[in-house]
């Protein structure tokens, strides 16, 4: 199987549990191709096709400024909250099929790197939407939602050092911060299931983003660039979103962020 290619098919595929079966079926076919020892096509460019990515007609995507705000604390409320959970995680199977097959002439672990992540962010989204169903009586597209992770993947399809700096250790890495302050809230709102999905989503969010912080600093050794100095370097130029408090310090470190980093932002 050419894995690259399978990764851009499954990137185009619209529906999402379609898409998240696929992820999962490749990320284990890509494992059982290098353990046999046959070779993985790193070196193919493909030509980008213009419908990335594929993604079901709901739900409808607003700014960010434009999609209301989600109080757990009502049952509808809830179902908005685990909708727009599950809606990242969507983006999230796109975010690592597409590093999967767009950055050719990496070394083969990136590619099983972020067709692992893919696999797992199917699991999340399988998790939540199954809950979304089962608990809160609404599925995917039932609310609208916005489209800040696939936007900054579209900025930086040229760079694969601005993809790893900016997407999973700068947008991802804003979800290990985010995550306890919602999980308190969802449990004063009785919510222990989603508490518990929270729990692995976290758990495998601090394995993304120290994938994203190794290939970042891989690709400045490459290139003979400090990735300290050259980080807000790459905010300014992507016009990434900036750092805010309150950090998950215990997390980041778990990541791979640096003592330097970690000062940085404690300052």
């Amino acid at each position: 199987m050419e894995i690259r290619r399978r990764a851009l098919e499954v990137l185009r595929i619209p529906d999402p549990a379609l898409k998240a079966a696929a992820a999962r079926e490749l990320y284990q076919a890509a494992l059982a191709q290098v353990q046999q020892g046959l070779a993985l096509d790193t070196d193919t460019v493909f030509t980008t096709p213009a419908d990335l990515p594929g993604r079901p007609v709901r739900p409808r995507l607003l700014s960010a400024l434009q999609v209301p705000h989600r109080s757990p604390f009502t049952r509808e409320g809830r179902a908005a909250l685990i909708h727009a959970i599950a809606h990242i995680e969507f983006n999230a199977i796109n975010l690592g099929l597409d590093a999967a097959w767009r950055f050719a002439g990496m070394p083969v672990q990136f590619y099983l790197d972020w067709l692992q992540v893919a696999a797992e962010e199917a699991l999340h989204f399988n998790l939540l939407h199954e809950h979304l169903q089962q608990t809160l009586g609404h599925t995917y597209g039932d609310f609208d939602a916005h489209d800040g992770l696939w936007t900054m993947a579209e900025k930086t399809a040229a760079d694969v050092l601005a993809r790893m700096a900016l997407v999973p250790r700068t947008l991802e890495a804003r979800g290990l911060d985010a995550t306890p302050p919602l999980q308190a809230k969802l449990a004063r709102a009785g919510d222990q299931r989603a508490v518990d999905i929270l729990d692995i989503i976290l758990r495998d969010e601090i394995g993304h983003v120290q994938i994203g912080n190794h290939w970042y600093r891989h690709c400045c050794r490459e290139r003979g660039l400090d990735p300290i100095a050259l980080y807000p370097e790459l905010v300014a130029r992507y016009e990434a979103p900036r750092l805010r408090p309150p950090f998950n310090f215990d997390a980041r470190e778990a990541a791979g962020f640096s003592a330097e980093e970690l000062a940085y932002l404690r300052s």
